[in-house]
C-alpha cells in the first residue's frame, strides 16, 4: 500500500482512498493502541470491588429498596450486557433481588427501544427478571421537577429515577463535543431528563468559546458543570459503572463509584486513548464516523470532533456510515427559509441569536447543533459522504455539501487545492480529537 493510500473503517469493507502525489500527508491520527482487558465482566467485578469515592454498591444497596438502573441506549458502544451481570451480582451480595430493580433506557431525545432491543442490551435472560421502562422526555406525568440549577436549567428528570432509593448508571466515557467527555452524570442529564432540561443545558455552550469542547477540561465547560449540578440535586445516591473502550470497542477499563470522582478517573483514561497530537492545522481534514455509525446525528460527531484541525478556509471531508439513516436529528426536519449562500452571509448575525430562535420542526435541544453548524460554515468547506441519507434531506442541511462518493470529494478537494495541500486523516473521527500545538 502506497504511503498516500489511506484506509477508513466502513463496516466489513474499509474504504481505500489514494491521495494526490502533491498532497502532503501530515499524519493519519488514530487512537492509541491500548489493549482490551479480555473479559469485560471480570473487569467490571474488579471495578465494583474497589469503587472510587464511594462505598461499595453492596454496601449502598439494601433488601426491599427501590433501585433504578439506568443504561445507555444503542447509540453508544457500551458493552452493557457484559457489565450488567457484575452489577446484579454486587446487588445480590447485599441481599437485593432483581425484582427490586427497574431498568430505564437513557434515551434523551433518541427513539424508544423495543423490549427485544433492551433485552439484547442488558442480556436477554435478565429482561424477564427485572422491571423496565423506556424514558420519555416529553411526558410530564413521567417526570419529576427538582427545581432550577444555578445556571437557570429547569431540572426535570424521570420520576422512577427521582423516586428511587438508589440510582445506578451503566454507561461509557468517550470524548464528547459538548460535554468534554460522556459518562458520569451525563447518562442521567440528558439521558433521563425532560426536553426543557436538555434544551437549556445544551444551549449553555452556544458561545464562541465553548461550542467545541471535545476533550476540553471539564472545569471550564458550563454545560458539563451544569448537568453535574442537576445530578447532585437528586435525592437518592447515584453510583456509576462506566466503561472506557479502545478503538476496537474493547473494554480497556471500567470505573465505578462516585459519579464525579470515578468519572474524572475514567476521563483521564479516555483522553490518553483518543486525544491525539496533531502537528498543526491542515488544509484538508478527512474524517470517518466510526465508531459512531448508528445514524447521522451520531455520525456528524466525526466532523465536530476534528474540525479544530482544519485551518480557516480549508476543507473537511467527512464519511458518515449512518446504518439507521438520519436518526432523531431536528436540523433535518425542515428546509430553512434561506439558501446556503445567504445563510453563510447571515451566519455572523444569527449566531448570537440562536439561543432564542423559534424554528418550527426543530426541537429545543437542536439549538446547539444549529449553532455548531453555522460555525462550521464560517470556518471551512464541509463535504459529507453519507449514502444512507435521502436526497430530500440534503436540501435541509445547507451547512454541508453532500457528495456522491469519497472519490468525488477528493476531486473537489483537488480542484480547491490544485497545488500542494497539507492533509490530516482521522479514521476513527467518531471518537478521536486533535490536540494542537500551543
Amino acid at each position: 500500500m502506497s504511503e498516500k493510500t489511506i484506509s477508513l473503517p466502513w463496516g466489513q469493507n474499509p474504504i481505500q482512498l489514494t491521495l494526490p502525489e502533491n498532497w502532503n500527508l501530515m499524519g493519519v491520527l488514530e487512537p492509541s493502541s491500548q489493549p482490551g482487558v479480555g473479559d469485560a465482566t471480570q473487569e467490571a467485578l474488579r471495578s465494583l470491588s474497589e469503587p472510587i469515592g464511594s462505598p461499595r454498591l453492596s454496601e449502598l444497596a439494601k433488601p426491599g429498596m427501590k433501585i433504578a438502573l439506568v443504561v445507555d441506549d444503542g447509540s453508544r458502544p457500551t458493552p452493557v450486557a457484559s457489565i450488567f451481570p457484575a452489577v446484579m451480582d454486587e446487588l445480590q451480595r447485599a441481599g437485593a433481588s432483581p425484582e427490586q430493580v427497574t431498568v430505564i433506557a437513557a434515551l434523551g431525545v433518541h427513539r424508544a427501544m423495543s423490549a427485544e432491543e433492551l433485552g439484547e442490551r442488558i442480556g436477554p435472560p435478565w429482561l424477564a427478571k427485572v422491571k423496565w421502562e423506556s424514558h420519555d422526555c416529553d411526558d410530564p406525568a413521567k417526570l419529576a421537577d427538582l427545581g432550577v440549577s444555578s445556571r437557570g436549567t429547569p431540572v426535570l428528570v424521570n420520576k422512577t429515577v427521582a423516586e428511587a432509593d438508589l440510582v445506578i448508571s451503566i454507561g461509557c466515557i468517550e470524548p464528547h463535543i459538548i460535554a468534554s467527555f460522556g459518562g458520569g452524570f451525563k447518562n442521567l442529564f440528558p439521558g433521563v431528563a425532560g426536553r426543557a432540561t436538555i434544551a437549556h443545558n445544551h444551549a449553555l455552550n452556544c458561545q464562541p468559546g465553548t461550542f467545541n469542547n471535545v476533550g476540553a477540561p471539564i472545569e471550564g465547560n458550563p454545560m458539563r458543570l451544569d448537568l453535574e449540578e442537576c445530578g447532585r440535586m437528586l435525592k437518592p445516591p447515584v453510583f456509576i459503572v462506566n466503561a472506557v473502550l479502545n478503538s476496537a470497542l474493547e473494554v480497556v477499563r471500567v470505573v465505578s463509584g462516585d459519579p464525579i470522582q470515578a468519572h474524572r478517573a475514567g476521563a483521564q483514561v479516555s483522553a490518553s486513548i483518543y486525544g491525539v497530537q496533531a502537528p498543526g492545522l491542515a488544509d484538508i481534514v478527512i474524517t470517518d464516523s466510526h465508531p459512531m455509525d448508528q445514524d447521522l446525528r451520531q455520525g456528524v460527531k466525526a466532523l465536530a470532533n476534528t474540525i479544530r484541525a482544519v485551518r480557516p478556509g480549508g476543507m473537511m471531508i467527512t464519511l458518515v456510515r449512518a446504518d439507521e439513516g438520519v436518526g432523531v436529528f431536528g436540523l433535518a426536519n425542515r428546509k430553512l427559509p434561506v439558501g446556503k449562500r445567504l445563510l453563510k452571509l447571515l451566519a455572523p448575525l444569527l449566531l448570537p441569536r440562536v439561543p432564542k430562535l423559534k424554528l418550527k420542526g426543530m426541537g429545543e435541544e437542536d439549538r446547539f447543533f444549529l449553532y455548531f453548524a453555522l460555525q462550521t460554515m464560517l470556518r471551512c468547506d464541509a463535504l459529507l459522504y453519507a449514502p444512507t441519507i435521502p436526497h430530500e434531506i440534503h436540501e435541509r442541511l445547507p451547512f454541508v455539501r453532500f457528495t456522491a462518493s469519497p472519490e468525488a470529494a477528493l476531486q473537489e478537494a483537488r480542484a480547491k487545492f490544485p497545488g500542494r495541500a497539507n492533509v490530516l486523516v482521522f479514521p476513527y473521527g467518531g471518537s478521536t480529537y486533535p490536540i494542537l500545538p500551543g
